[in-house]
């Protein structure tokens, strides 16, 4: 590495910031760019090369204006900080899985990902096209990938059918896989066509309603409760209790979205309010600050949200 310094004047905010707790956010970002920083007074000093220290600055500036706004800095900030100063570098995001590169394009979708790292049971709450079920699908895939779960189980409520789908036709892959087609998606996105089959037909990937959680103990497992706004209160205390040795889960949904007949008995939104704050139990939430979709879903939430807060209001 070249030991060329470069100092880049910073607010006494900024500076805690980008050093962070213990040195920690410096750290990442050294780890990230292979540069050494240093907090010599009024500032930081970066030593690297040109093109290192250039991408460095990106993530510090980021940072720096996070903390002179007087908004909190936390190491999911740097994350995404680092990510963003590599995509604006030319230089590829080191988080792969399977065939594609999965990364956080947002605070939120960072701080997500860091609370399915720590976490048995997380909550991911917010609108559509936030990457919710796509990150956590991402999560779950590579866990399988790795080996540190035996299974990859993804749930939701086919309300649309009202569970009843011994009316259609085929077996429960055939009867479910019209209201799992997002999670085949995402889950062709990140593995690859030939290593989905291959894990599904070995039954390491499955598919199944809430209705066929009842009565099961889930070990080993990493389960995903997708739509989880349209699970009734019993169902969600259901699916919830399945939980066993090993196993981690995610539930995500839009509690502004329920299509159940008596919107006031989905269980997502009970289930958040009385589980908040327990050990072992992260809830991140989503607004449309991270929709990563067309720019144009962006302002549809924002306007959604505008039109709901000013009819409470009246």
């Amino acid at each position: 590495m070249s030991r060329t310094p470069e100092f880049l004047p910073l607010s006494d905010t900024a500076v805690r910031a980008v050093s962070g707790p213990g040195g920690r956010h410096a750290a990442l970002i050294e780890d990230a760019f292979r540069v050494l920083i240093e907090t010599p007074g009024g500032g930081v000093t970066i030593t690297g090369d040109v093109k290192a220290r250039s991408s460095a600055k990106r993530a510090i500036n980021a940072l720096a204006q996070r903390a002179d706004a007087q908004d909190e800095v936390v190491e999911a900030d740097v994350r995404v900080a680092v990510g963003h100063a590599r995509s604006a570098g030319g230089q590829a995001s080191p988080r792969a899985v399977g065939k594609g590169s999965v990364s956080p394009k947002t605070t939120g979708q960072a701080r997500y990902m860091e609370a399915m790292l720590s976490h048995p049971l997380t909550f991911g709450l917010g609108p559509a096209g936030t990457g919710k079920t796509f990150l956590a699908v991402a999560h779950g895939a590579g866990m399988l990938l790795r080996g540190e779960v035996d299974r990859l189980i993804v749930t939701r409520p086919a309300v649309e059918a009202g569970e009843k789908l011994g009316f259609l036709p085929g077996d429960l892959n055939e009867k479910v896989d019209p209201y799992m087609a997002p999670v085949w998606e995402a889950l062709t996105d990140i593995m690859g066509a030939d290593q989905l089959r291959r894990r599904r037909d070995k039954l390491e990937i499955e598919v199944a309603p809430i209705a066929f959680m009842r009565g099961r103990t889930l070990a080993h497992a990493f389960v995903i409760v997708d739509e989880a706004q349209n699970c009734s209160r019993l169902q969600m205390k259901m699916v919830l209790t399945r939980l066993g040795e090993g196993a981690r889960m995610v539930v995500t949904g839009d509690p502004t979205q329920v299509d159940l007949l008596n919107p006031r008995d989905s269980g997502l939104a009970h289930a958040v309010s009385i589980l908040e704050g327990v050990e072992g139990v992260a809830i991140s939430r989503f607004t449309a600050a991270d929709v990563v979709r067309h720019p144009l879903v962006e302002r549809i939430v924002r306007a959604y949200d505008a039109d709901a807060l000013q009819t409470t209001t009246q």
